[in-house]
């Protein structure tokens, strides 16, 4: 009998080991595919999507605030409450928003920015990070958040 006949039938077990293991990883490898979330209004493009559901969570891409107010408090709710059509076109809603971080470009905004990002959700809100950054893409932009909701 030659030789390479005694590696053959443990070969043979792993390969039938990680096939039976793919087999089993399938259906939660399916569950985990991301899915392209668009609210009504709200517009991805070439480079970003507005949201990614991947699982039970919703990945939202960073908001900026509307133009029109200057002021941190009406910038950090108007960043904030663009998230609401993605929210509600992935079925769930700001109360389910579960990890937050801020963007912003000025340390000296953090107690406004803080403020309205309390009005805006509650005694309990997400955990948070912030940070301060050099600049931001928007021009007059003074932060820019971004969120992971859950979905269930």
């Amino acid at each position: 009998m030659p030789e390479d006949h005694y590696y053959e039938e443990p070969i043979m077990r792993i390969r039938s080991f990680v096939a039976a293991c793919a087999l089993v990883a399938l259906p939660v490898a399916a569950q985990a595919q991301k899915q392209v979330v668009t609210g009504t209004g709200v517009n991805n493009s070439a480079t970003l999507s507005a949201g990614v559901k991947v699982g039970d969570l919703l990945f939202m891409s960073g908001q900026t605030p509307a133009r029109g107010d200057s002021t941190i408090e009406g910038q950090t709710k108007s960043a904030l409450e663009k998230m609401n059509p993605v929210l509600a076109a992935a079925g769930t809603s700001k109360d389910k928003i579960v990890k937050c971080t801020v963007f912003l470009i000025d340390v000296k905004d953090f107690a406004g920015m803080n403020k309205a990002y309390t009005e805006f959700f509650g005694a309990n809100p997400p955990a948070r990070s912030t940070v301060v950054v050099a600049a931001l893409v928007v021009p007059g932009g003074k932060l820019e958040v971004e969120c992971i909701a859950s979905l269930k």
